[in-house]
């Protein structure tokens, strides 16, 4: 930390608030060179920069993995329908990814000093700045199955998700840290994965205008696996793992080193100032739920295929990156206006799941929606499960319509009236019509269950 010349006390009375040892060690030169003295003696001296830019720079082989090819050329239409959609929507919902993580969280303590204000399960948790009108909210993210499939748009889209998710409380995204979970770096498709993620990372904060504060790599994350046979059924591949879906496979397969999926961890920052965090739950029946952000049929890589079909392939949702800094500006403008009763990102599950989520979040004051909606082009399944990036559904009281619509047309974000807020069951068109009570029991029970099995 470099404190202000003159501030050094200031400085060191907040250390002592909170019971932390701090200690002056040097200065600041403008001489660009850095110094080590010891009793006034200098031990070490070196160029800056020979410390930072200079650095060297290790150039692996890399090659792209001789997987994707097959995996992307998937199409997600191929697999035909899924049937029961009430049972799609409750698997989706008892998927460990997807469901409550509270029997994880609730172990320990979310509260920090009575200062946390949006507790974890909403799009991102809020702490308070006591004594200040502002508030922190943070929220973590990454899709491994889009970075297994796409490494640079799975990187791009887990910040851009961690800054959705900020932005729906009502925060400025200011900062993000990461997590970077790989294999071995000397495999050639593991470093290839791994630089690809990096510059996702990077294009993504530029246009977040987000700098990496600091973050850890964890790599060699592998191990020897029995790869079990495969078999074709129809025109897909049916495999034990839903990462070794492919064109054509032997019947039976060697054991292998495998690594995980590239998994960037990311974690951002946003500031709240002068107005309460919006979170995720609708608030009042008779709101109105509008979708920010336009759907495409875009169902690769996705939980549904994943959960649904035991595949993992398909081109993963492109994201536009201007779009998506569009829509966390206007979240923050609709927040700051007050004018959203709750904002949720979709993400997972896509539509459908958003939705779910945004009926029972509230443990003892669930309420239900009903959703009328046209497909357009769109096929059923992808309306209702495609993870179209930059979408955000949100609750509005009738008498801020007119303002949030015109909010959105202003900065040319897409958004469509697609139900409203009501009831005790959430209804999508005639496709599902799920009790809430039983959305709730299996989204919350989900992990307890495995966990005490």
């Amino acid at each position: 930390m470099i404190r202000k010349k003159g501030r050094e006390s200031e400085a060191k009375r907040i250390f002592d608030k909170w019971d932390l040892h701090a200690e002056e060690i040097g200065f600041v030169t403008d001489d660009s060179l850095m110094r080590v003295r010891e009793n006034g003696v200098t031990v070490a001296e070196i160029p800056a920069k020979s410390l930072a830019d200079d650095a060297p720079v290790y150039m692996r082989e890399e090659k792209e993995p001789a997987y994707l090819k097959a995996a992307r050329a998937f199409d997600p239409k191929s697999v035909g329908s899924p049937g029961d959609l009430n049972a799609v929507l409750l698997k989706l919902l008892d998927t460990p990814t997807i469901a409550s993580k509270e029997w994880i969280y609730h172990q320990y303590d979310h509260m920090v000093r009575t200062n946390t204000t949006v507790l974890p399960g909403s799009d991102a948790s809020v702490i308070r700045i006591k004594g200040t009108a502002k508030s922190i909210a943070i929220s973590v993210d990454c899709n491994s199955t889009y970075c297994y499939l796409d490494p640079y748009e799975g990187a791009k889209i887990a910040v851009a998700e961690a800054a959705r998710n900020v932005a729906c409380s009502g925060a400025v995204p200011l900062s993000i840290t990461d997590c970077l979970n790989f294999g071995s770096p000397m495999n050639p498709e593991i470093f290839w994965q791994l630089k690809k993620c990096v510059e996702g990372i990077r294009d993504a904060c530029v246009a977040f205008e987000t700098p990496v504060s600091g973050g850890n790599v964890s790599l060699y994350n592998q191990n020897l696996r029995r790869r079990t046979s495969a078999k074709k059924i129809g025109g897909l591949v049916r495999t034990d793992s839903p990462s070794l879906c492919g064109e054509n496979p032997p019947s039976t397969v060697a054991d292998e080193v495998r690594a995980i999926d590239p998994t960037p961890v990311i974690g951002m920052v946003g500031l709240i100032e002068g107005t309460e965090p919006v979170t995720s739950y609708f608030k009042k029946a008779g709101d109105v739920i509008i979708l920010l952000g336009e759907s495409k049929e875009e169902l690769g890589g996705s939980e549904y295929l994943k959960t649904i079909f035991n595949i993992k392939s398909g081109p993963v949702p492109r994201l536009d990156l201007g779009e998506a800094k569009k829509l966390v500006d206007l979240l923050v403008a609709l927040s700051k206006k007050r004018l959203l009763a709750s904002a949720h990102d979709c993400s997972e599950g896509g539509l459908a799941l958003a939705l779910a989520e945004s009926c029972i979040l509230a443990k003892g004051r669930e309420l239900g929606a009903v959703i009328t909606n046209e497909l357009g082009s769109l096929s059923k399944e992808a309306y209702l499960f495609g993870e179209t990036q930059s979408r955000v559904v949100i609750s509005v009281d009738p008498e801020n319509l007119k303002n949030v619509c015109e909010m959105s047309e202003s900065v040319h974000v897409p958004y469509r009236k697609i139900g409203q807020a009501r009831g005790a069951s959430l209804e999508i068109n005639s496709w599902i019509q799920v009790p809430l009570v039983i959305l709730t029991a299996t989204w919350r029970n989900a992990i307890k269950r495995r966990m005490d099995a």
